[in-house]
């Protein structure tokens, strides 16, 4: 079962690989704000093979957990090893969390017919960017985020955000403005970094400027969902 699990998962990544890779080709490893991608409609060509892979790895991890929590049953060094693996799922992202809250919602500029931008602006400065979700993301981490969710789907460590265009790839799947970014802790803490982070505050500026959608709300209580998707690490290096 393991065999056939580690066969199908990287067939399923893979195809996530190929978008995140495009994603980066088109940045070339800078800022994409005032940089046109037309690759959107590539990514929602590619979506549906993606939907299907990941369908298929869904039932194969359903099949693995099941032989595993039986072997966990029927041995007792395994079902040790299972106990000590579950003390980890909060740190790892794969138990769900409940607690205060902040969101953040990013959106492009509404347009109209009429509109006409002002003088040496492009359609790019009206448009939600990778760095504008990531400088959200990494300023509620400074924030002490505990957990983090963007739209539908628990990050972690190993999360990375891609957009191309306006849409953004996450984890193999592919959304749409607006884009919601929940994080759990001290809403306080949250927002005050928010308000520090240069990266924020660039986007502000635009959104100020150009009407791009900026919102930030706090709730008292939120759940989010533990990380389902892989946890294998295929490439590190020691930061310099």
């Amino acid at each position: 079962m393991r065999a056939l699990w580690r066969v199908a998962a990287p067939v399923a990544f893979a195809a996530a690989g190929v978008l995140f890779a495009t994603s980066a080709g088109a940045a070339n490893g800078g800022q994409l704000r005032g940089a046109r991608s037309d690759l959107g409609d590539l990514i929602r060509a590619e979506q549906q093979r993606a939907d299907d892979l990941t369908r298929r790895v869904d039932g194969l991890r359903a099949e693995v957990e099941a032989a595993t929590d039986k072997a966990g049953a029927d041995d007792r060094r395994v079902g040790a090893e299972q106990r000590r693996a579950q003390g980890l799922e909060l740190a790892a992202g794969t138990a769900p969390v409940v607690g205060p809250s902040v969101t953040v919602t990013l959106a492009d500029a509404p347009r109209s017919a009429d509109r006409v931008l002002p003088e040496g602006t492009s359609p790019d400065d009206v448009v939600v960017h990778q760095q504008d979700v990531q400088g959200v993301v990494n300023a509620l981490w400074v924030g002490g985020a505990e957990a983090m969710q963007i739209m539908d789907q628990r990050v972690i460590a190993t999360s990375a955000v891609r957009c191309v265009g306006n849409t953004l790839i996450l984890q193999g799947r592919v959304y749409s403005p607006p884009y919601k970014i929940t994080a759990i802790g001290d809403p306080e803490r949250l927002s005050q970094a928010l308000d520090d982070s240069s990266d924020v505050a660039t986007y502000r500026y635009y959104a100020d400027t150009f009407g791009l959608v900026y919102q930030v709300a706090a709730d008292t209580s939120t759940k989010l969902p533990g990380y389902d998707g892989s946890l294998d690490l295929l490439h590190a290096e020691v930061a310099p």
